[in-house]
């Protein structure tokens, strides 16, 4: 992730209506809600909740370690009832990104995508480059510091 160029959808709305979506298992997605390790601990001290109570060990997604675990309902372990998420500040990246997801290209650039699914989508203001830009830098940061722990190890 160290090349800064990225391609993103140009005039795109957006506009998170807390439907709750995005956090669970649809009839036509099993959503898989996967954290790297440093966000497991992070959300760990935040809540006081023992890392293996809310996620299990995730072997075939690196650079992710970690999938949430949900409730019978299929929805995430932290999202309560009225779809608010409980963990909103330390929330994994993955679901900062959604309805988005950002994809490494073989040319080295990388590509915003969106999906449908999301009924926030074509609702709310058009996002723009700095929008796109801010998604990019978290990443860059995220994964930045899980390769820095991996050469760590090494």
């Amino acid at each position: 992730m160290g090349n800064s160029d990225f391609i993103f959808p140009k005039k795109i709305r957006f506009e998170c209506i807390n439907c709750g979506v995005c956090c669970g298992d649809t009839k036509e997605k099993n959503r898989r809600i996967l954290m790297l390790s440093e966000e497991t601990a992070e959300i760990s001290v935040k809540t006081g909740i023992k890392i293996s109570d809310f996620s299990n060990i995730c072997l075939d997604k690196k650079p992710y370690l970690y999938e949430m675990n949900k409730k019978q309902n299929g929805k995430c372990f932290f999202l309560s009832s009225k779809n608010k998420c409980n963990i909103y500040s330390e929330r994994p990246l993955i679901c900062r990104f959604y309805p988005f997801e950002l994809i490494d290209q073989s040319d080295g650039n990388h590509k915003f995508y969106y999906t449908d699914e999301c009924p926030g989508i074509n609702k709310g203001k058009t996002l723009n480059k700095k929008y796109f830009t801010g998604l990019f830098e978290q990443a860059k940061n995220r994964f930045q510091f899980y390769f820095m722990n991996i050469n760590n190890r090494i």
